[in-house]
């Protein structure tokens, strides 16, 4: 008998007391609190991880995950690239000519870049363009645009688009930008409005005549690597004093690095929540030690000892928690699914790379999150049943 006082004793003062209900209504809050908390957290998490991801990926392909670029002029050029293929067979690479640029339509001018390519090697590396020049063939002074661009200059194919370069070339007495037109033959969009509008593609010859380039030579060369951070130190090793290779997350270390503290930041904010809630906890089980003060003298007097009720009140508040974790992981698990199933909430696609929700909760995160709040229920419930322990039987009972 003496071996089921604990389990049975939780159980009865788990019980609702019409003569005490406001200690099962705080024990409900309690319980309310920590899924509500859990359920919060869970989604929350999901959606950072999410964003985090959705961006790399964009990123990832519109900054190419490795790209050459050189320390000197004409230190990138045919020789190299074709060094680099042998030495690296299992990557793709694709060489480019690049200017800055002002495209102007009608009234419409906007800044960017102009991409001197080869198609069919740009499209081993850029899965957005090589989507974009399906059954498309680019001839000489033809263009491929940004979405984004299209829409703002309500452009329409095989139109006629204006480049003004920021090269000039002496014209009699004064010098006069370079302006060429082009025809937009193709449209690509990767989801992030401001590379769809900067960025534009033609032909290499076309901008390296323009430029007067010479045609082994090159601004630079993207790779494609499915393992980029393994392989740019190969890369490296193998490339001349005279060019450098980066890494498409060196461009944005700064971005990440503020996604990385904003997920912290809500993660610390969001555990708050099962914080507070952890409080009814404590509230409750102090308001039951007081509410059982003659009970637990009696049970001590009749041999039971203070380890034991210590456990009573410790498994009270961890049952408490743990059910509140359960149904908290039920509806934040719930929840994911309904939001990424549904199209429920809409955003903005020239704000955020993606018109959906995404999401994506992680194993680490979740484990971070259960075992957060498994932590802080323990905490919470460790005082009230030190409490609970430390009842003077003959003071009790005297003046019960």
């Amino acid at each position: 008998m003496k071996k089921n006082i604990v389990p049975y004793l939780v159980k009865r003062f788990l019980r609702f007391d019409k003569d005490q209900p406001f200690i099962f209504i705080s024990a409900l809050l309690a319980f309310l609190g920590i899924s509500i908390g859990v359920t919060v957290l869970l989604i929350a998490m999901a959606l950072m991880n999410g964003f985090d991801n959705e961006f790399k990926k964009k990123l990832t392909v519109m900054n190419y995950p490795l790209t050459i670029i050189p320390k000197f002029y004409g230190s990138v050029n045919e020789d190299l690239l074709i060094e680099l293929e042998s030495k690296f067979p299992n990557l793709k690479f694709s060489p480019y000519v690049q200017s800055s640029v002002m495209v102007k339509s009608g009234s419409n001018l906007e800044g960017g870049y102009l991409f001197g390519v080869n198609f069919k090697d740009e499209a081993g590396v850029n899965e957005i363009l090589a989507k974009a020049i399906k059954d498309v063939k680019f001839k000489k002074f033809d263009v491929l645009v940004g979405k984004s661009l299209k829409d703002e200059f309500d452009l329409a194919l095989n139109e006629k688009l204006m480049y003004i370069f920021t090269s000039v070339e002496p014209g009699g007495l004064s010098v006069t930008p370079k302006i060429k037109r082009f025809k937009v033959r193709s449209v690509f969009d990767s989801g992030l409005s401001a590379y769809d509008k900067a960025y534009s593609y033609t032909t290499m010859e076309s901008l390296q005549r323009i430029l007067h380039m010479p045609s082994n030579q090159y601004d630079g060369i993207h790779i494609y690597s499915s393992d980029p951070r393994k392989d740019i130190r190969r890369i490296q090793k193998e490339l001349p004093m005279t060019t450098v290779v980066r890494g498409w997350w060196e461009d944005n270390v700064n971005f990440f690095a503020a996604l990385e503290m904003e997920k912290a930041s809500l993660f610390i904010v969001l555990m708050l929540i099962i914080l507070i809630a952890a409080i009814n906890i404590i509230s409750s089980l102090l308001m039951t030690v007081m509410n059982r003060r003659g009970e637990i003298a009696l049970l001590l007097s009749l041999g039971a000892t203070t380890k034991e009720i210590k456990k009573v009140f410790l498994y009270l508040g961890i049952v408490i928690g743990i059910s509140g974790i359960l149904a908290g992981i039920v509806f934040g698990l719930g929840g994911i699914w309904v939001l990424g199933t549904f199209d429920i909430i809409h955003l903005p696609k020239d704000v955020y790379p993606t018109s959906t929700l995404p999401l994506d909760l992680s194993i680490q995160d979740f484990f971070m999150i259960v075992s957060g709040a498994f932590l802080i229920v323990v905490a919470s419930a460790y005082y009230p049943a030190k409490k609970a322990s430390e009842v003077d039987i003959l003071t009790v009972l005297r003046n019960e």
